[in-house]
């Protein structure tokens, strides 16, 4: 005789049933082993031991554009308020790819570099009377002038420094031609009938390159030549004008007399020199 299908069919035996809040609790115990202080002591001891800068996170280590430093800073902030091994883990993976990078061309590391300062002289107190206005249009007129020429000579702009600007250059030669340059595209920017005067200075070192920012003696000593310098001058230090004479690129420019730089935070025996366009 077939089933009746509407007889009642007895019930299946119950098979284990997940916990309730299962998936809660799994991820309560994954937090408690990421903020462990056993895990994150030993994600920060396995950091010391890889390539590239151990402390990378920092606002100084990822204060460039590039995609890994964007990256760097998005990890910083979702973990800030607790230890976590796996932050460490992760800026563990993006400071050798830093490192990587650097060995690749995509940085200069500790090789030697050509750092240029640029400021305006006068700038604010002809600021303060001028507006804001014409402040803001003078200012995009210097910025457009000086970073076409520094773009012409493979420089990169590291930072802009309110009137002024920090640059870095591969060669000596490359970096004091920018400088030149610019100082040649501001003879031409006028506004309400003000000039202005951009003064610049060049110096050769091996600064600390940290993210996209370098630092470091150099980095002191390049912006101290830059302040000796007047409207108008370009300014180079032994370094870079010993470069210039021994790769035969001083017949380019007319070059002054060196002269001592005293100025706080150099080495007393370093001296600077003028340079001009030979033309």
């Amino acid at each position: 005789m077939p089933d009746d299908p509407t007889a009642p069919r007895p019930a299946l035996p119950a098979g284990p049933q997940p916990e309730a809040g299962g998936t809660g609790g799994l991820k309560k115990r994954l937090l408690a082993v990421d903020g462990s202080p056993v895990a994150v002591k030993g994600a920060s001891r396995l950091r010391r031991t890889l390539p590239g800068d151990s402390r990378y996170g920092d606002a100084l280590s990822t204060a460039n554009q590039l995609p890994h430093d964007l990256i760097g800073r998005e990890l910083v902030a979702m973990s800030a308020e607790r230890p976590s091994a796996v932050r460490e883990l992760g800026l563990g993976a993006l400071q050798v790819w830093q490192k990587l990078s650097e060995g690749l061309g995509r940085g200069h590391g500790d090789q030697p570099v050509t750092l240029l300062f640029t400021d305006l002289v006068g700038f604010s107190t002809w600021a303060l009377e001028a507006g804001d206005s014409s402040a803001v249009n003078l200012l995009r007129k210097v910025g457009d002038a000086q970073e076409d020429a520094i773009a012409t000579y493979g420089g990169r702009v590291v930072k802009r420094l309110g009137d002024g600007l920090m640059a870095v250059f591969v060669t000596p030669e490359d970096a004091v031609a920018a400088a030149v340059e610019a100082q040649e595209h501001i003879g031409h920017v006028e506004v309400d009938g003000y000039r202005p005067q951009l003064r610049a200075g060049v110096h050769s070192g091996t600064p600390r390159k940290l993210g996209g920012d370098y630092l470091g003696v150099d980095v002191n000593v390049a912006a101290r030549v830059a302040d000796a310098a007047k409207g108008g001058e370009v300014l180079v230090s032994d370094p870079v004008a010993d470069h210039l004479e021994a790769d035969g690129h001083a017949y380019l420019y007319r070059m002054g007399r060196r002269k001592r730089l005293k100025a706080a935070g150099t080495p007393k025996e370093l001296r600077v020199c003028r340079v001009q366009s030979a033309d």
